[in-house]
């Protein structure tokens, strides 16, 4: 029997998932509309270290998300598999529990000194819940005060019930709040990174109410000197809950959590997710005990969050970690494409803005029409073999070599980038639509 993968291509696959699945798939970062619209592979047969096969058979070096981020070591990295086979053969699933998950608590513990528990789930947003579920009931108090992209669920969206563009500049512009109780108004309010005075400004209009806050220690910018010390004192001085969000952040500029790196201020609970296990599904909350111990008050508890694989995946992907310098690999890495990009910015004279740690660096054009100058340098990429978007994790799978190169293939297309600009026929020049920022309907 004939399988959609037999008879249609990425493209053609992508049209019939958006009328199956409600907005194509499950993760807004892997639509098509976000990369280069009518004409991204959407799809792929297989994936190794940092190379991908589409369905057709196309062969691509992924200097896109790796895997959202996920695949630090790379794809279907042959320790992490390894493990994992070797869990599934022990079966995954059983009425007892799996061992490896005491392991993998020990372990990350022992990587964050200043924790003394640890609860796991599946994905980085279960994790931010249960988080915020901890970190309400350990204060006491429902108003949380936050900043940077937490996910998707109610308490987050939340924040669009009191202004419908407060979450604009915490990542993703254009969500909706439809299917958010309206009774939720007022319990997420928002400040910006490296505004201490707007937080301040929020706790002041709040007396008493607020207690929790969740924020990512870094994500495009690093923290202006004070900020992130002064948020510490913050929620000292009013009994809230610091929340450190490390799901994008952690085990890329070492083997923990980059606040580790950035400052001596320590969380009362810390989430982590993503590069944690290397495309296997494992996330994390860490915490003091003091807090931690609360959980046991709530009901938070979920089958699958016992299943095996994770665990598995997560102690050989630290394991890797300790034993080769991927941390310094994805440093150097995302440092050589920035100041990559920067050099021909120079000689192709474009405007450029490179930002955020060096493992996930990120581009933006300074032209009057910046998307679709990215979605042009994302279309003649792909044509000459190359996933890319406006940001790129790193990951252990790079070489020098294979960067010498993904740079000098963009140099060949910054000099087609420059002419359309001098010519004002950039979008004339895209094959489809201009690519999507944020957040909209598809069908």
């Amino acid at each position: 029997m004939a399988t959609p993968t037999d008879v249609l291509t990425g493209t053609a696959l992508w049209s019939k998932a958006k009328r199956l699945i409600p907005g194509g798939n499950g993760i807004l970062s892997k639509r098509s509309e976000r990369y280069l619209p009518d004409y991204w592979p959407a799809y792929y047969s297989r994936a190794k270290g940092c190379e991908v096969w589409d369905l057709e058979g196309k062969h691509y070096w992924d200097f896109a998300q790796m895997g959202v981020g996920a695949c630090t070591l790379g794809y279907a990295d042959d320790d992490v598999d390894a493990a994992v086979i070797e869990a599934v053969r022990r079966s995954v699933m059983c009425t007892l529990n799996a061992p490896e998950e005491v392991e993998l608590a020990e372990k990350l513990l022992e990587l964050h000194p200043w924790a003394e528990m640890a609860r796991f789930a599946k994905t980085g947003g279960e994790a931010c819940a249960i988080a915020v579920r901890i970190g309400r009931a350990a204060s006491g108090r429902d108003l949380i005060a936050f900043c940077g992209y937490h996910g998707w669920t109610d308490w987050y969206l939340a924040a669009n019930l009191q202004n419908k563009e407060a979450l604009d500049a915490q990542l993703l512009p254009g969500l909706d709040t439809a299917g958010v109780p309206g009774s939720l108004k007022g319990t997420a309010l928002t400040f910006n990174y490296n505004h201490l005075e707007e937080l301040e400004a929020l706790v002041a209009a709040n007396p008493g109410k607020v207690g929790v806050i969740m924020m990512e220690p870094m994500r495009g910018s690093y923290p202006v000197p004070g900020f992130l010390e002064g948020v510490r004192a913050i929620a000292d001085r009013i009994g809230a809950v610091l929340i450190f969000d490390e799901v994008t952040s952690a085990f890329r500029v070492n083997r923990g959590a980059i606040h580790h790196t950035l400052t001596e201020v320590r969380p009362d609970l810390a989430v982590f997710g993503k590069a944690l296990g290397n495309g296997y599904a494992i996330s994390g909350v860490l915490g003091k005990r003091s807090v931690m111990d609360v959980a046991q008050d709530s009901f938070i508890s979920s089958t699958m969050w016992s299943e095996r694989t994770g665990f598995c995946a997560a102690l050989a992907a630290i394991k890797k970690m300790e034993n080769e310098p991927v941390q310094e690999r994805l440093v150097a890495t995302g440092e050589a494409i920035g100041e990559g990009w920067k050099a021909l910015a120079k000689k192709h004279g474009i405007p450029i803005g490179v930002s955020g740690c060096p493992p996930l660096t990120s581009l933006s054009f300074k032209v009057e029409n910046p998307l679709a100058l990215q979605t042009l340098y994302a279309q003649e990429m792909l044509k000459r073999g190359y996933l890319l978007g406006a940001a790129v994790y790193t990951t252990y799978s790079y070489t020098d070599e294979i960067v010498n190169r993904f740079l000098e293939t963009s140099d060949e297309v910054w000099k087609i980038l420059a002419e359309a600009l001098d010519a004002g026929n950039v979008v004339e020049r895209l094959d489809g639509g201009v690519a999507s920022p944020g957040f909209r309907r598809l069908t």
